[in-house]
């Protein structure tokens, strides 16, 4: 069954609902309703990474997050941090998180070193793959050539590397990355989604981010507000390849999808 994660994003600037989640009863709020509508893990993220967002230093990060942190571990929710830095990582391991999300994919000695230090923790990890290196999308003019063969090096090392710092491959999960980390077209993005059975089947698990992103625009046309069927549509798609989870902001149309499709399948 596929696990999803509610994306609530704590900040001023991300591009699809920034400034509505800043303050923590906000953010509160969110992360229940998202609960309520069928979340499995909340996804919670504090500085923006698309191209032009602003830089949020460790200690606002932390700021923003840890009230939002501690009201939800206490009412009992599976809780994700999707941050690049390792010192707000580290800051909150005793708080009772359950996933470190790191779209720079943990690349660094500095994360790495957290990493080990999470092996005495119940910590899992999401980490993405991507075109560039650092915590923005970065819009890369790649197509796809050679696309999967650069997933395929990453998700090798990553493993590796993880393996090495005592963390087991049951607590590793690859996002394979989507939209501007991929590249600035629609093309890369579609490439991975065609791909996804054969993905998962050699390098899973894996988490899908698509929700609202650029290549669903550029495919459909619509503005940011306007792509929730299209996002739908490329989430199905993801949950009939099996990936093991997919990162959205509209849990409750992506658990409907899921329950009508497995309604259909096991009709006579």
């Amino acid at each position: 069954m596929v696990r999803i994660f509610g994306i609530v994003n704590l900040t001023r600037d991300s591009f699809s609902d920034g400034g509505r989640f800043l303050a923590p009863e906000a953010a509160i709020a969110a992360a229940e309703r998202l609960l309520a509508d069928g979340a499995d893990v909340v996804d919670l993220g504090a500085e923006s990474t698309h191209p032009d967002a602003e830089d949020v230093p460790a200690d606002e990060e932390l700021r923003r997050l840890l009230p939002v942190v501690r009201h939800l571990v206490r009412a009992g929710a599976e809780v994700s941090i999707d941050s690049c830095k390792p010192t707000v990582l580290r800051a909150l391991l005793d708080e009772g998180i359950a996933w470190w999300n790191d779209v720079d994919g943990c690349r660094s000695p500095a994360a790495i070193d957290v990493v080990r230090v999470a092996t005495a923790y119940r910590l899992r990890f999401c980490v993405m793959f991507a075109r560039n290196t650092g915590p923005r999308a970065g819009r890369p003019e790649a197509g796809t050539a050679g696309l999967l063969d650069e997933f395929a090096a990453f998700a090798r090392e990553r493993i590796a590397t993880f393996a090495a710092a005592g963390i087991g491959r049951e607590r590793l999960v690859l996002d394979p990355g989507m939209g501007f980390f991929l590249g600035r077209a629609a093309a890369p993005s579609l490439h991975v989604l065609h791909h996804l059975p054969r993905l998962e089947a050699e390098f899973g698990p894996l988490l899908v981010s698509v929700s609202r992103k650029s290549f669903v625009g550029e495919v459909t046309g619509a503005p940011v507000d306007g792509r929730g069927a299209g996002t739908l549509a490329a989430e199905l798609h993801a949950a009939r390849s099996h990936v093991h989870a997919i990162r959205t902001h509209d849990v409750r149309a992506l658990r409907h999808g899921m329950a009508i499709e497995r309604a259909i399948a096991g009709a006579n």
